[in-house]
């Protein structure tokens, strides 16, 4: 089968335009290592005392990367994802000469280039399409530099990510069926790729108009992928939109509610990262917004605000009662509703 995105140029590519990490000796750098995988173990007892959940496989131990080992690793899972969607697109049919040779060159240096710039932004990730169950990757270069910029203490700002990162890996452990539903999801968005009958240019003239718009509207919630949906893809995208909403809200939530006792310094850091959140030059902020990343940022915030909603009203283990089966999830419409959730699935307590 011909290549449509050239993987190996793509990693090339990150590891060309990824800008390079804050200065450390090798001594302070394995030091770091040392103190992430320790914190790592830490945080892994901290979260599941707290949320009540705990791993159900075994697991890798996590993995401290640099920059180009974390987009490397993302460009694997990439082609996982990707190759099914490009071949179902194209309708199984080989590209011409040019194409193969030139187009899958052109998208391999434009998902490098993406990779290239979230390299310098994420600080860990529970990766799970490249390996089963999935791996815990901490971004040692990016946890470093943001704890000196925003001043925090450093023993209390990487256990704080750690904290994060290993509620993923617990969410993915935890839960027998969650990685599996994950990647029904995708595939069935992979699959309602060809449902639609809307004419092509119609949907690029489209897509050029919601790109503008992005950039243009400040508040505006569209990213990359809504340039790709048929109406099929719109409804699959709304429950994985309400999955990782419910996700990284969950994470959120441990990462702050586990309380000064264990993080002193937790309010202070929590501040100073939100106003990092929000900063950047106009450029960066129509970067983010087109690669989806404000979307990201706002699935925090609103997925936070529905588990202490949740858990405001019937408990963590109540809670937990979102794990039970896919049926269980919060829908769209439920994320800004927890008493509708409740009412759902707690009906003798709403």
């Amino acid at each position: 089968m011909a290549q449509f995105v050239d993987w190996d140029l793509a990693a090339a590519t990150a590891g060309a335009l990824g800008k390079a990490g804050p200065r450390v000796s090798y001594d302070e750098a394995t030091d770091v290592v040392a103190d992430l995988r320790r914190l790592t173990d830490e945080a892994a007892e901290i979260v599941s005392s707290y949320t009540g959940l705990r791993s159900q496989v075994s697991h890798p131990p996590v993995q401290v990367v640099d920059r180009k080992d974390w987009a490397a690793i993302n460009i694997a899972g990439l082609r996982e994802v990707v190759t099914p969607l490009v071949s179902r697109l194209a309708g199984d049919k080989q590209p011409g000469a040019i194409t193969d040779a030139i187009g899958s060159r052109l998208t391999g240096v434009q998902a490098g280039t993406v990779l290239a710039y979230l390299s310098g932004r994420v600080l860990g990730q529970y990766e799970v399409f490249s390996a089963d169950p999935g791996q815990l990757l901490l971004v040692a270069p990016n946890i470093v530099e943001v704890e000196r910029k925003l001043q925090a203490d450093t023993r209390d700002f990487r256990l704080w990510v750690c904290l994060h990162e290993v509620t993923h890996r617990v969410q993915f452990t935890a839960v027998p069926w969650m990685r599996g539903h994950f990647f029904g999801e995708v595939q069935a968005f992979v699959d309602a790729s060809q449902a639609g009958s809307e004419h092509f240019l119609e949907r690029i003239r489209r897509s050029v108009a919601t790109l503008s718009d992005a950039v243009r509207n400040p508040d505006s919630r569209v990213s990359v992928l809504d340039l790709v949906q048929t109406p099929g893809q719109r409804a699959v995208l709304d429950r994985l939109t309400a999955l990782m909403t419910l996700l990284e809200g969950h994470a959120e939530f441990v990462m702050d509610g586990v309380g000064p006792e264990v993080i002193p310094s937790v309010e202070q850091i929590r501040a100073k990262f939100n106003r990092r959140r929000e900063a950047g030059t106009p450029l960066e902020k129509a970067i983010r917004k087109l690669l989806g990343v404000d979307v990201k940022m706002r699935q925090y915030a609103e997925g936070r605000k529905f588990v202490h909603g949740v858990v405001e009203r019937v408990g963590m283990p109540g809670f937990n009662k979102v794990f039970s089966s896919p049926l269980t999830l919060p829908r769209v419409e439920e994320l800004g509703d927890p008493d509708a959730w409740v009412a759902r699935v707690h009906p003798q307590a709403a």
